[in-house]
C-alpha cells in the first residue's frame, strides 16, 4: 500500500516566503492611512507582496490537501473544506483565508480602484492572520517548527 508523504519542503519554503512578504510589508506600511495613500510604488509592492503571500497559502492548502488525497477538489473552498474536517486548520482560520481570498481577488484584479483606506484597514488589523495560518500549519508538519 503506498503511504501517504507531505511535501514538507516545499510547505516550508512557502511558509518562510509568507514570512518575508508580511515582514516586508511591515516594515513599509505607515501609521496612517494618510501616508499610506502617497505611498506610489511602495503601496503598489505591498499590495503585490500580500498578493504572494495570499497565493503562498492557497498553495500550501493544495498541497496538504492532495498529499494527503482528501479529496478532489472542485474550488480553493473545497481544499478548505476538507483541511477543516481533517482537522488540519481550524474553522475560524478557513475564514479568515476566506477574506484573504475576497482581499487578493480585489488586488489582482483591482475591481474598480482600490480603495486605499479599506486596504490599510484590513492590512493593520489582519497582518497577524498570516502568523495563525503558519502556526495552525506548523503543528500539523510532522518535523514541528522551523
Amino acid at each position: 500500500m503506498k503511504q501517504k508523504r507531505l511535501r514538507e519542503t516545499i510547505i516550508r519554503i512557502k511558509i518562510t516566503e509568507i514570512v518575508e512578504c508580511v515582514t516586508l510589508v511591515r516594515e513599509n506600511l505607515p501609521q496612517s492611512v494618510k501616508d499610506f495613500m502617497f505611498l506610489g510604488l511602495v503601496k503598489d509592492g505591498i499590495y503585490k507582496r500580500i498578493e504572494f503571500a495570499i497565493e503562498d497559502i492557497f498553495d500550501i492548502c493544495a498541497i496538504v490537501n492532495t498529499d494527503l488525497e482528501l479529496g478532489i477538489p472542485g474550488e480553493d473552498d473545497d481544499i478548505l473544506d476538507n483541511l477543516v474536517n481533517k482537522n488540519i486548520i481550524s474553522k475560524q482560520m478557513q475564514e479568515k483565508i476566506h477574506a484573504m481570498k475576497g482581499f487578493r481577488n480585489i488586488v489582482v484584479h483591482r475591481y474598480g480602484k482600490i480603495d486605499d483606506q479599506l486596504a490599510f484597514d484590513l492590512l493593520t488589523a489582519h497582518l497577524n492572520d498570516f502568523a495563525d495560518f503558519i502556526d495552525e500549519i506548523e503543528k500539523f508538519l510532522p518535523n514541528g517548527h522551523l
